[in-house]
């Protein structure tokens, strides 16, 4: 009896683990129908994130996107980094936006540089998985695929216009798209100090304006 119930958990083991596998696909994952990058320009803050592998900004992250006059995106993007495990510094970062199939637009491909010898360039995959385009913003990318389809090794960012928070309502629909992409549990909040910053640099260059209160703060109106 006792083999029979143990042979029983194991087959439900497995075939729990094949959904998980099958859910998690990463082509399997959708964006936002009909994204529109003119909606999608201006400026953003990054509230969460889950970092990929390696170097990654750390906080007081945020990006500007601009349409140029042929349609194409890009961006100027800025956070602070830890580089040799000590150094602190405001990493200035540019990146421009391509789309490789015209009937998907909201699964772009990002070329990035950064601003100075000591930052990487390259290039991701920039999935936006959904936005309102006024208050929030869930991008994506997978760097690696397991030979089953899912990510080995990916990232994702929680954007918002307002460097404060999102109310709860909007939260609770962000949680669900997290478990979509199969990365629950796995995001950490993005400090935006905003002014207390400017004594580190002076010019600003890595501080929000304002302050991000919580995650599970409601902004009030100034």
């Amino acid at each position: 009896m006792n083999f029979h119930m143990l042979a029983l958990v194991v087959v439900l083991l497995a075939g729990l683990e094949q959904s998980w596998a099958a859910s998690c696909v990463v082509d399997s994952f959708t964006v936002k129908e009909d994204f529109d990058p003119k909606r999608y320009a201006g400026k953003w803050y990054a509230l969460q994130k889950k970092d990929p592998e390696g170097l990654f900004l750390q906080d007081n992250i945020s990006a500007e996107y601009t349409i140029g006059d042929d349609g194409s995106m890009v961006a100027s993007s800025k956070g602070r980094v830890t580089l040799f495990g000590f150094w602190v510094v405001c990493a200035d970062m540019a990146a421009q936006y391509t789309v490789p199939d015209s009937a998907n637009p909201g699964k772009m491909f990002m070329n990035y540089q950064g601003l100075a010898s000591y930052l990487s360039s390259g290039g991701d995959n920039y999935w936006v998985i959904d936005t309102d385009y006024e208050n929030y913003a869930i991008t994506y990318a997978c760097r690696t695929l397991k030979d089953d389809g899912s990510c080995e090794d990916g990232y994702s960012l929680i954007f918002s216009r307002n460097p404060r928070g999102l109310p709860p309502t909007i939260q609770r629909s962000i949680r669900a798209k997290q478990e979509e992409i199969c990365m629950a549990g796995q995001f950490e909040p993005v400090l935006q100090s905003g002014t207390s910053l400017l004594n580190v640099y002076p010019k600003g260059t890595c501080a929000a304006k304002g302050s991000l209160l919580a995650w599970t703060e409601t902004p009030t109106d100034d």
